[in-house]
């Protein structure tokens, strides 16, 4: 049994792949497949590169429509379903917001309300018009901006894992910053692919945590599925001595507070994407409601408790390793 071990950086993030199998020549090239298709997909849906799809719709199809690639059209076809199955909590025209929010500059700031009603004005999936016939896009509201944050990593790594699939790979374990995780198969002489969940009190997660490194909030064994994981921190800021994350719901347009932490696993990392945008958003309350959108979904959640700062947990297939 040969073991191959690839890395790439892409989408701000660095993607590593383990593969299993008897031909290392064979793995590795197809190895190198996944990851350029990733890399691939990174050109077509970046928010920032002018030679994206993304951007050029961003800045044409409120004038006109613009013509995509099918695969694009079908991605954002399933966005609009997923946007209103979730009831507008998972949306891809959060753009306005992020940007209102100082998320892109990295320079976080509360916006004033003005500024943030005109904002909240080109939100929203009915804003967008998508003619399958024409694979065409169009924008009816001049402020709309489609940002595939929350979606294109996990398209990205399912794609990845179809090719794959189709090389033949049967055992292998594909990850973009711990945050998308792809399993093909099981390891060697193993179940499943054992991952574990980080504790969102660890002080690398949150500044408002200064103490020791903590065990992890749970694990979970995967095995030809894949386990999305949205969180709070990362491009978040303090101002008058409330932090801000940089997930927004775009229901109301603030920062969500639903939860710190969610997790799903489902075999779609697309869908497993949104639906733990989704899950992050609506917070424990709503646990139940998300998991039963899918049959055999495993779901966890972790959100600040009603006294102190004791973790709310509700958890379905997740082994829970930590609680406060």
């Amino acid at each position: 049994m040969t073991t191959v071990i690839l890395a790439r950086h892409a989408m701000s993030t660095r993607f590593e792949l383990v593969l299993h199998g008897g031909d290392e020549a064979a793995l590795r090239a197809a190895g190198e497949e996944a990851l350029d298709e990733i890399t691939r997909l990174e050109d077509e849906l970046s928010y920032f590169r002018a030679t994206s799809q993304i951007f050029r719709l961003n800045r044409e199809a409120a004038r006109q429509p613009v013509r995509v690639t099918p695969w694009l059209l079908r991605l954002l076809q399933q966005a609009q379903r997923l946007s209103a199955e979730s009831g507008g909590t998972f949306d891809i025209t959060v753009a306005p917001l992020m940007r209102c929010w100082g998320f892109y500059t990295r320079e976080g700031r509360v916006p004033e309300a003005e500024a943030l009603a005109q904002a909240r004005a080109g939100v929203g999936m009915h804003l967008v018009e998508l003619n399958a016939p024409e694979s065409t896009v169009r924008f009816t509201h001049s402020g709309v901006q489609l940002d595939l944050g929350s979606i294109g990593k996990g398209y990205a790594v399912e794609r990845a894992g179809e090719l794959l699939r189709e090389a033949g790979v049967t055992s292998a374990l594909l990850h973009g910053g711990t945050s998308t995780v792809l399993a093909i198969g099981t390891p060697p002489n193993a179940e499943g692919w054992k991952i574990a969940i980080d504790h969102p009190g660890n002080p690398h997660n949150s500044p408002e945590h200064t103490g020791d490194l903590q065990l992890p909030l749970a694990t979970v064994r995967l095995r030809d599925e894949s386990l999305s994981v949205s969180a709070v921190w990362g491009k978040s800021f303090t101002a008058a001595d409330k932090s801000y994350g940089h997930v927004i719901d775009p229901r109301t347009g603030q920062p969500t507070e639903g939860a710190l932490l969610a997790a799903i696993v489902l075999p779609s990392a697309t869908e497993g994407d949104a639906l733990s945008t989704m899950l992050l958003t609506l917070g424990a309350g709503e646990f139940e409601r998300v998991l039963h959108l899918r049959e055999g979904m495993r779901a966890l959640v972790a959100g600040t408790g009603t006294e102190g700062k004791a973790l709310r947990i509700e958890s379905h297939g997740f082994e829970l390793r930590h609680a406060e």
